[in-house]
């Protein structure tokens, strides 16, 4: 008889550093960003069978609290799982951690009679295990715009990680598959008349999703369950969009989260959407610059624009944000969350979390208000907004205050 799996207790542990996922971030542990089809916590879960919890930011503590074990695995949140450094931790012993340079990966933490250690002296007092340089492939995010970087690779992974050991059921022979990649259907997909070409990557196909008639898809795709691809939709990869999304008109390279809409026309490219956002119809993402140069986008931390590094990089939208019919996005807009974006022209492109406006002036959306949409717009799905989700929303509007610098005048 083999040997059963080790269970392990496993702590999602977002470092100080977790801010810098923001907006993101106001409304998820780090380990709830979707990367691809799975989060970062699913992708672990796959690979590491365990409980786990949460050690996060003080605002969502409430609503994530961390529980602590006897012995407990803590996984750095911002990494993102590899085969070789999976097998790595498995072989750590009670107060050993692992280490990329500076940043502890995973540490095997004894906690007896500790109620709340603190995590940052229990870690440093571990014994560092360094990981040896170029022998291990590494994968993880420091900033949201990351996530474009590593999003064919990861769409790939869970790709596999969904598909494994499954069978696909049968596409209707009404459409058109190019290309020697797979396309795999979960039970109760529907799709009619749509053009799927693999010829860059594979195609995936959610449990109970629907691709509409006259949609032309590139791979690498993937759509979560109980998502809707429009009539004549176009989407080229690597994009992936998450469950109970409903999208149309012209996407690449982007990923949403999940329980979003951009049901229209209107092009988006290169950007994240958080979860609960709507695009009205005809919004447009600009993602690349007349001058062809790298994109500059927003930092919370240095509370200024930085270098991103890319020179394709769209719209990052944080939760529960709207915008719009014929709303226009510049190259790297940041969004934050509960905010609605409307009107003609460019808005800035950063725009803090619970705003109302667009280029002609913002003002506060006060709570409430955004509240009373938030419990209209989850009904719908069918989930109700939570007293968490509440405490959540105010906690926030706090926090993100000394962004909305009219309200100092």
């Amino acid at each position: 008889m083999e040997p059963s799996e080790k269970t392990f207790h496993i702590i999602f542990y977002d470092s100080k550093k977790g801010n810098y996922l923001l907006p993101l971030t106001y409304t998820r542990p780090v380990s709830e960003i979707r990367i691809g089809l799975l989060t970062i916590r699913e992708k672990w879960m796959t690979e590491m069978k365990g409980n786990y919890s949460y050690h996060t930011s003080a605002i969502l503590s409430s609503k994530f609290p961390v529980k602590w074990n006897r012995t407990s695995l803590i996984i750095n949140s911002c990494y993102l799982p590899d085969s070789d450094i999976i097998s790595k931790i498995k072989t750590l012993k009670e107060n050993e951690a692992l280490y990329d340079h500076e940043d502890c990966i995973a540490a095997l933490i004894k906690a007896d009679n500790i109620e709340n250690p603190v995590l940052e002296d229990v870690i440093s007092s571990c014994v560092k295990i360094q990981l040896v340089p170029g022998q291990t492939k590494i994968s993880k995010i420091q900033r949201p715009w990351e996530i474009l970087s590593i999003l064919q690779s990861e769409i790939l992974l869970d790709f596999n990680r969904l598909t494994k050991n499954k069978k696909s059921t049968a596409l209707s022979e009404s459409n058109r598959i190019i290309g020697n990649s797979p396309v795999f259907a979960e039970e109760g997909v529907k799709a009619e008349c749509c053009i799927f070409n693999t010829t860059q990557g594979p195609v995936y196909l959610g449990k109970g999703s629907e691709v509409m008639e006259g949609s032309m898809i590139r791979g690498p795709f993937l759509l979560g369950e109980g998502s809707t691809v429009n009539m004549g939709a176009r989407i080229y990869g690597p994009t992936a969009i998450g469950p109970r999304c409903k999208v149309g008109g012209e996407i690449k390279g982007t990923q949403f989260f999940g329980n979003a809409n951009k049901g229209h026309d209107g092009f988006l490219g290169d950007s994240i959407i958080g979860e609960w956002c709507n695009l009205g119809a005809d919004t447009n993402s600009s993602n690349l610059k007349n001058n062809y140069l790298p994109v500059r986008v927003w930092a919370y931390p240095e509370e200024k624009f930085i270098d991103s590094g890319l020179q394709f990089c769209g719209l990052i939208m944080g939760d529960h944000s709207k915008s719009g019919i014929n709303t226009m996005f510049n190259t790297g807009t940041v969004v934050g969350a509960y905010s609605n974006i409307f009107g003609e022209g460019y808005p800035r492109t950063f725009i803090p979390s619970f705003v109302w406006g667009g280029a002609q002036g913002f003002q506060t959306h006060p709570v409430k208000k955004a509240l009373e949409t938030a419990e209209i717009v989850m009904k719908r799905r069918g989930i109700e907004l939570s007293e968490e989700d509440t405490k959540l929303a105010e906690k926030i509007f706090q926090e993100s205050k000394k962004f909305r610098t009219w309200e100092k005048e």
